[in-house]
């Protein structure tokens, strides 16, 4: 293994994300699958692409197009909710006949037939004449572009500038404003910031399935408090405003309009005082479907929606005494208008087909990613550290098979399967469960394969990583002991793919560490009570955890010296780490704190909330999940590490915990990362900082004694 070429590597390929295929549609007779992949594991630009038969046609290079201009603030900060760090074409919308795909590019539209017409080699990549009629065509808009959506039946395209929402017609090049913002604060057709960032809803527009109407998401943030995010790096440049409903204040107001093409606007009717979020919506062949929920999140409704008058009716109701879980792809109706969502058990999330459970307990699901007819597509598993693709229909099947984690698309009896395991990713295209194409995965090959040994530790059975050195051999030297956890909602880490975080953790086990990766409580694909645990405190459960796991690996592999252990971690991960050395400091001997929320507070009210109610209500819950009260009992080496452009976890949490500590007198120390958002993504920032911090490591775990 070529160990020291690893952070240039994670760089340079986006830490293994660039050439990786994503965003597949599939064609109604499953003939051909529309995708994103850039050319090659180091490339950062970001293709469309056609698979048609077996055969590989780019269809879309953002360097032969004439662009606009720069990327609209809108489309920036749409692509930063995503965590998207690709340039080019980053995102598209096709018809339902996948027979024309748009997409914008620098704020520009376009416009590309996706023709199977005309021969093809015998096999190979067959590249689009992108100059001529094979080739994108520019679409005239009103100004730059965000978040375009072509209707589906292709005659038309949505779209956002300047926080109007606008529709363009492709044959007769006409465009016109459907809904124009009446104030600055106002914006039509794009998501909010809660709801981007915490309810897996990115949109603010949705067609109907005849291409004549449009649900529309007006937002309204006057009431939203102001916060704004400079670039110390570059006085020059003005402090950017952003709208942040930061944990206890308002949330931006958010209503749903029925619009058609003369821009007629019904408004959508439902008691908003009781159930204030969007946390989903669309509209099907049954007309708009809504999810909304309380302002606690204990109530979620979904409602249907009449197209004509917006009057609303209640088709189900979910409560949970702590929060009610979002899942991905529901609400969503079959095509007799079965409704489709989910239900939580103490032990499991199972998915519901017309008010009955049609997944076992035990099969945790986690999204749903299609619903054609009576069959419903959507990933589940048993075993937390995996992930599979299922079908509901008559019976439940699972169609995905080996350790990994799997997910899929599907259309007209073909079934592209996903699949990411310790081996590196493949997609491969099935009918009636038999190969008939692949989708190349471009990336780039680790220069460090991951060693895991897989544990389950404790009474908690805590699935658990460990990564030793690969020169290692037991009964030798100690290995002081690298905790790299997330340990929080939302993101696992301990799983059977070959992810770049497992890569980067046997970097630093290579580098003389034994490397422990623990999911414990609060972390997803245990089951909602699992899950919950967490309630009204996010650090105390967790925190115990990673105790537990740690001593377990040392049972399991007696090298490890307890006396030397640090903890390293980002976002959650890195609240968890600061709350680590504060409040174990007998367990914990170093810590690296990356972009953590220090006080709870600071961050936004959808997802902060969630798991500690309104901070008026439940002062305490803030306090014993904020690490910054905790400053004062620092005896141990700190580093704290964070973005200056991070606009979800703003800096002010780094640097008011920096001045607690200062205030009490405890050294430590801070790296600003100077442009960084909440993703470092920059080939200095991402390289650099895994070289500082195993330099802090090393020299932190030099200098331990016992504390004070």
């Amino acid at each position: 293994m070529d160990t020291n070429r690893l952070p240039h590597q994670l760089a340079r390929t986006r830490r293994f994300t660039l050439g990786v295929p994503r965003a597949f549609t599939l064609s109604p007779d499953g003939n051909r699958i529309l995708f994103l992949r850039s050319r090659s594991g180091e490339d950062r630009t970001s293709c469309l692409w056609l698979l048609d038969g077996d055969q590989e046609r780019l269809l879309a290079t953002p360097e032969t197009l004439a662009v606009a201009g720069p990327v609209p603030e809108a489309e920036l900060i749409r692509r930063e909710r995503a965590r998207e760090t690709a340039a080019g074409v980053v995102a598209y919308s096709a018809d339902a006949a996948l027979r024309i795909a748009v997409f914008a590019v620098d704020g520009a539209l376009w416009a590309v037939d996706l023709d199977p017409a005309g021969p093809r080699p015998a096999g190979g990549v067959l590249r689009a004449d992108l100059d001529g009629a094979a080739g994108p065509r520019p679409v005239a808009t009103a100004g730059p572009v965000t978040d375009p959506r072509l209707d589906p039946t292709g005659s038309r395209v949505a779209y956002v500038t300047g926080g109007a929402l606008h529709v363009a017609d492709l044959a007769g090049g006409g465009d016109r404003p459907l809904a124009v913002p009446e104030g600055e604060d106002i914006t039509w057709g794009l998501a909010e910031h809660v709801a981007a960032e915490s309810m897996h809803r990115t949109r603010g527009h949705w067609w109907s399935p005849d291409g004549t109407r449009l649900l529309v998401a007006r937002v309204d943030t006057s009431a939203v408090r102001r916060w704004w995010v400079a670039d110390p790096a570059d006085p020059a440049r003005p402090p950017r405003e952003i709208a942040y409903p930061a944990a206890g204040t308002a949330n931006a107001e958010v209503t749903l309009h029925l619009l058609d093409l003369a821009g007629r606007a019904v408004e959508v009717d439902w008691d908003r005082t009781a159930h204030e979020y969007v946390t989903a919506a669309g509209w099907d062949a049954h007309g708009p479907l809504i999810s909304v929920q309380s302002r606690d999140q204990r109530s979620l409704r979904v409602l249907s929606a009449d197209p004509d008058t917006g009057r609303t009716t209640l088709l189900h109701e979910q409560r949970d005494a702590a929060w009610v879980q979002l899942i991905p792809g529901t609400p969503a109706r079959t095509a007799s208008g079965a409704l489709v969502h989910t239900a939580d058990s103490a032990t499991t999330r199972r998915l519901l087909v017309d008010g009955r459970p049609v997944t076992p307990e035990g099969l945790q699901v986690r999204e749903v990613l299609d619903v054609t007819g009576e069959s419903v597509l959507f990933t589940a598993g048993d075993e937390p550290t995996e992930t599979h693709l299922w079908a509901y229909e008559d019976g439940l099947v699972r169609l995905s098979d080996g350790p990994g984690v799997h997910t899929g698309a599907r259309g007209g009896g073909a079934l592209l399967i996903s699949a990411h395991t310790e081996r590196g990713r493949a997609f491969r295209v099935t009918r009636q469960g038999r190969t008939v194409a692949t989708v190349a995965s471009l990336d780039a090959e680790p220069s460090i394969t991951p060693r895991v040994t897989w544990l389950r530790v404790g009474a908690r059975e805590i699935r658990t990583a460990l990564l030793l050195p690969s020169w290692h051999r037991p009964g030798g030297d100690p290995l002081p002991v690298l905790m790299a956890p997330y340990g929080g909602p939302a993101v696992q880490l301990a799983v059977r793919a070959r992810t770049w975080f497992l890569c980067e953790a046997q970097w630093f086990a290579e580098a003389g560490y034994a490397v422990v990766v623990a999911d414990g409580r609060g972390t997803p694909g245990r089951g909602p009570a699992w899950e919950k645990t967490v309630h009204r405190d996010t650090l105390s459960a967790p925190l115990e955890d990673q105790v537990a796991a740690l001593h377990a690996a040392a049972e399991h592999c007696p090298d490890l010296d307890l006396g030397r252990v640090a903890i390293r971690g980002w976002s959650y991960g890195g609240t968890l780490a600061a709350a680590a050395v504060l409040r174990r400091p007998e367990v914990f001997h170093a810590a690296v704190s990356g972009a953590a929320p220090s006080d709870q507070r600071l961050y936004d009210t959808h997802w902060r909330e969630r798991f500690l109610g309104h901070p008026d209500e439940h002062p305490d819950a803030y306090d014993r999940s904020s690490p910054i009260g905790d400053a004062a009992l620092l005896r141990r080496p700190l580093l704290l590490v964070h973005g200056l452009a991070d606009d979800n976890v703003v800096p002010a949490h780094t640097l008011r915990m920096s001045a607690a500590l200062l205030a009490a007198g405890r050294p430590h120390q801070v790296l600003p990362l100077s442009g960084a958002t909440h993703l470092p993504a920059s080939e200095a920032a991402v390289e650099g900082l895994l070289r500082f911090q195993l330099e802090f490591l090393r020299d932190a775990l030099q200098r331990v004694d016992q504390p004070e």
